[in-house]
């Protein structure tokens, strides 16, 4: 099979139409999950898909819609980079987070101090996200005088960072942002520890909050705001003698597919033919035949009822969204959960930002750390609001208003 088969995009001739995007490589178990948080990067929305597998080889179609900027030659690289290779086609590749632990990537700062404007940080989001510098983890503080000191601690997904044209490159890019308000720029590889993943509830959270936002538990879907419709998961042995069949009713929101698709990842599911379609009212509907690891049917009703229950609040709250009182001060603060591999939700931070530019917002610091709760490591998301006037007026938004934007509900 030829390199450039593996991986086939034809774009959209009309607006109303959707790019095709075809996969045919050897199969392992998580690489729906890959695939879909790839597309997601790319901020883009996967309104159909179709997948079938004979556990070695897999054939995927996605229909997708999105932004006209998007650089599909990219794109179809990064796809190809989550394909197994295919020599790996004689064998099923399971996915075990203790015996396979990924290489951790290079970990570099980006240091640079400015003078303060409104939007300044989702700019720099918006920048490091084109350039495919993976944000890790942040802290952003503001002086009194109006200077900014923000640290972007970020992975590089063309893994050129180390490159002395690579750093040049980033650097100049700041400067065309930022301007003349950009004082000073350091970027250097740092030790992996700056991004490590601290035990337990973050202490900088009420327990009340603490409680609401990371429990495990399913939340009664009425009383629950950002829900409209309810989620409908069920198992059925009875339609296949070798699978067992998922359906799936929800609402559509940003990344959904991505969210079914990491659940059944770290769950250790390898899924044998599915089918996912959104309808004209925005309810998404989706049949998974899958099989557990070991090749056989979920038939042990405590693994379906916690397979059916973790689906299900993984689609009623993919992400958690909360406001926290600091004495004057109001933070916000947005939590989603970690995959085993490692790896966060895509463009979090980016949506964060863009919201509370939209809502005319200023940012006083910000940060961005992991912790180990409940079993599961969370990416928390930490923005400190700058205190005044329409702070008051709009608190009661600015929930809202962020959670639309993670959610893709603001179009």
């Amino acid at each position: 099979m030829l390199f450039d088969d593996v991986v086939i995009i034809k774009q959209a001739e009309k607006e109303d139409e959707a790019t095709v995007i075809t996969i045919n490589c050897p199969d392992k178990t998580g690489l729906g999950c890959d695939l879909c948080r790839t597309i997601l990067f790319f901020g883009l929305s996967i309104v159909r898909g179709d997948v079938s597998t004979d556990g070695k080889w897999c054939y995927i179609v996605f229909w997708v819609v999105g932004k006209p900027g998007t650089l599909w030659s990219l794109l179809k690289k990064r796809l190809l980079e989550a394909c197994p290779s295919c020599s790996s086609a004689n064998t099923l590749i399971f996915y075990h987070p203790e015996s396979q632990p990924p290489k951790p990537a290079d970990v570099f700062l980006i240091k640079f101090c400015c003078h303060d404007r409104q939007g300044l940080l989702h700019d720099v989001t918006h920048l490091l996200c084109e350039l495919e510098l993976v944000i890790q983890r942040v802290k952003v503080s503001t002086t009194p005088d109006g200077m900014v000191m923000d640290l972007f601690f970020v992975t590089d997904t063309r893994e050129l960072l180390h490159t002395t044209k690579r750093k040049e490159d980033t650097h100049d890019h700041l400067k065309a942002v930022l301007k003349d308000d950009l004082l000073s720029c350091e970027i250097k590889m740092v030790g992996p520890n700056f991004t490590a993943c601290s035990n337990g509830p973050p202490s900088f959270i009420p327990p009340e909050i603490t409680e609401d936002m990371f429990n495990l538990e399913l939340l009664d879907e009425n009383k629950h705001e950002s829900v409209s419709v309810s989620v409908s998961v069920m198992i059925d042995n009875s339609l296949s003698p070798a699978h067992t069949l998922v359906q799936i009713v929800c609402h559509d929101h940003k990344g959904v597919l991505y969210d079914i698709m990491r659940t059944l990842k770290d769950y250790n599911i390898q899924i044998s033919y599915g089918r996912f379609m959104k309808k004209d009212r925005k309810i998404c509907e989706l049949d998974l035949f899958i099989v557990q690891a070991d090749g056989k049917k979920i038939v042990d009703p405590n693994k379906q009822s916690a397979l059916c229950s973790r689906i299900r609040m993984e689609l009623v709250r993919p992400l958690r969204v909360g406001l926290v009182n600091r004495g004057p001060d109001t933070e916000l603060v947005v939590a989603n959960p970690v995959e085993l591999c490692g790896k966060g939700r895509p463009l979090v931070f980016y949506d964060i930002t863009l919201a509370l530019k939209m809502l005319n917002m200023d940012i006083f610091s910000a940060e961005i750390s992991r912790h180990l709760i409940g079993g599961r490591e969370w990416e928390v998301y930490r923005v400190l609001l700058n205190e005044g006037d329409k702070l008051c007026v709009q608190k009661g938004k600015i929930e809202e208003g962020v959670r639309k934007m993670l959610m893709g509900w603001d179009r």
